[in-house]
């Protein structure tokens, strides 16, 4: 039998999937668990969890960013929009999203302002005063002289055969009965807008599926025959609304509708209420449609160096600069897609745009080429993919270097990344109940947690040991089966193994308690530095299940710098 020592001082992998213990060139590990991996390579006992509050239900958490000194947290719960600041509720709104509807509200924030977006909701714009909050409708601007609005209007695939005869109605002189050559109209029409015969007109009464009331701001003249150029507004609760935003280059950008989710319509510059196309002037509205062969569903707009715009297919981005109606630079520069039936907020990492792809498997860095022409979605989780399992929620603290992933089973992926040190580490993370959301503000990390039937808001602190006061967890980190000389063993004999700690309090190796000196278990004492041991002596042929295996239950700190292992091998 060969003699060995092995000893593995970086951990900057995190987790793998077995499909990768073959690798010699993988500083990783088969299990991480409520650890995470610091700058220099080694392994560290998560942050526990201090209670901030109790919810009344389960919640969605958005961060509300007004200025580097002013940081709020909005927790929505069905019904109400929670804000609180520094943990502390501070305002309770009314809201019209239920529950329900959370996982699919899309929202973008300017200065004070935050406006949300649902397909089924008209828009509503949270606007932060000197001293309060407020949730009020977002309106399209209005035209004083003719009392018009600048919403965008287009015809509908659906209505492309229907033809209007317009007849006069005895309500009025600007009032008209349009009647349709085939069944269109329903209630749901009723205050919504068409343009045709070069006026905008409102829908004042449902009639029957082929006839309604409209009234226009002024006179008109009856047409001879029946019109077929005629247009809705792209937005109504007949069409739906807008399902995505973002503000770029001073405009405010819808990406796809209910009705037309393939559009992405953008706002005047400097009028974000503005989407008059006009004559095509530099600062006027512009309307595209994505076209390919595949059929476009827009999931979510991202602001960026350009604005990339993702669908449920792939990823697009709009290069100009400046963005005006006769300069639009768009192409597809990706094929991965993303999830179309939640929101999940692309994050900005190093420079990059992180998204959940549409197989809800990877996590994706969408991040320009080395010459700055073309986008690449690389694929931050190919060596751990076991880990994404259903995320329903994601947030990055850029002051940690942590991306937070929330799945549907209750645990939380979580990477910690540092590209300059080079750190790509995925782990888990377990509580006592389950993760519900996410949300980093203010350098802080918020959680919802559900706990038995009960719900609360909790975050991250360096001086806690349990979770919300009184649930220890345990943590552990298995090393990747072992490899001596290039080699796969066929057996092997451990004479010891190693580990070299700092700050250590309580630690166990393959399920052994190691031996740390008394006194730093003294009140205020620092924990351990130095290198802890045990001996195992005997035989393995299993050289698949991990040789070493580090544990704790107790609400201590341990960190672990490095592991070795001595012992003799066979091939």
């Amino acid at each position: 039998m060969g003699e060995f020592i092995k000893t593995q001082n970086s951990f900057a992998s995190g987790q793998v999937d077995s499909e990768f213990f073959a690798r010699d060139d993988i500083n990783g590990l088969s299990q991480l668990e409520n650890m995470d991996v610091i700058a220099g390579g080694g392994l560290t006992r998560r942050r526990g969890l201090v209670s901030v509050a109790d919810l009344r239900s389960t919640a969605r958490l958005i961060p509300f960013s007004v200025s580097e000194e002013e940081d709020y947290l909005l927790a929505l719960t069905d019904g109400h929009i929670l804000v609180y600041s520094d943990g502390v509720l501070i305002r309770d709104l009314l809201a019209p999203w239920n529950s329900a509807a959370h996982a699919r509200l899309q929202y973008a924030q300017r200065f004070g302002t935050m406006i949300f977006v649902h397909p089924d909701y008209e828009p509503r714009i949270l606007k932060k005063t000197e001293n309060s909050f407020s949730l009020t409708w977002f309106s399209f601007s209005r035209n004083d002289a003719d009392m018009t609005v600048n919403i965008p209007f287009m015809k509908f695939d659906d209505a492309d055969d229907i033809k209007i005869t317009v007849t006069q109605n005895a309500a009025g002189n600007n009032y008209a009965t349009f009647t349709t050559s085939a069944p269109f109209w329903s209630d749901r029409h009723v205050n919504g807008r068409l343009l045709l015969l070069g006026r905008q007109w409102v829908i004042t009464k449902y009639v029957s599926p082929t006839v309604v009331t409209a009234y226009t701001n002024g006179p008109y003249t009856l047409p001879s025959s029946a019109i077929s150029d005629w247009a809705e507004a792209v937005f109504s609760n007949t069409r739906g609304w807008p399902c995505s935003i973002s503000f770029h280059q001073d405009r405010l950008v819808f990406g796809g509708s209910r009705d037309w989710p393939a559009g992405v319509w953008m706002s005047q510059v400097g009028r974000h209420n503005n989407f008059n196309v006009g004559t095509g002037l530099d600062d006027e509205a512009i309307f595209i449609t994505l076209l390919s062969q595949r059929r476009q569903e827009i999931c979510t707009v991202v602001s960026s160096d350009n604005l990339q715009i993702l669908t449920s297919v792939g990823e697009w981005a709009i290069s100009s600069k400046p963005l005006t109606p006769s300069v639009v630079d768009i192409k597809q520069h990706t094929s991965v897609g993303s999830i179309a039936s939640r929101y999940l907020p692309p994050q900005k990492v190093e420079g990059a745009t992180v998204f959940i792809s549409a197989t809800k498997k990877d996590i994706r860095e969408l991040a320009l080429d080395e010459l700055g022409e073309n986008y690449n979605a690389n694929d931050l989780c190919a060596l751990s993919k076991s880990i994404m399992t259903d995320p329903v929620d994601i947030s990055y603290n850029g002051d940690t270097h942590q991306l937070f992933v929330v799945m549907a089973s209750g645990d939380m992926a979580v990477l910690n990344k540092n590209s300059a040190l080079g750190i790509s580490a995925w782990g888990v993370y377990k509580t006592r109940g389950l993760f519900k959301s996410v949300a980093a503000v203010g350098g802080e990390t918020y959680v919802v947690t559900q706990r038995d039937s009960s719900y609360f808001l909790e975050k991250f602190s360096d001086s806690a040991m349990v979770d919300a006061g009184r649930y220890e967890f345990s943590f552990t980190a298995s090393a990747l089966p072992l490899r001596a000389g290039g080699h796969n063993p066929k057996k092997i004999r451990i004479r010891k193994i190693s580990a070299r700690v700092l700050d250590t309090k309580s630690l166990f190796i393959n399920g052994a308690r190691v031996s740390l000196p008394n006194s730093v278990y003294e009140d205020g004492a620092p924990g351990y530095d130095g290198d802890v041991t045990i001996n195992v002596l005997g035989t393995r042929g299993d050289t698949i299940s991990p040789m070493w295996t580090l544990h704790g239950t107790e609400p201590f700190r341990a960190t672990i710098l490095s592991v070795t292992i001595h012992g003799w091998y066979a091939i």
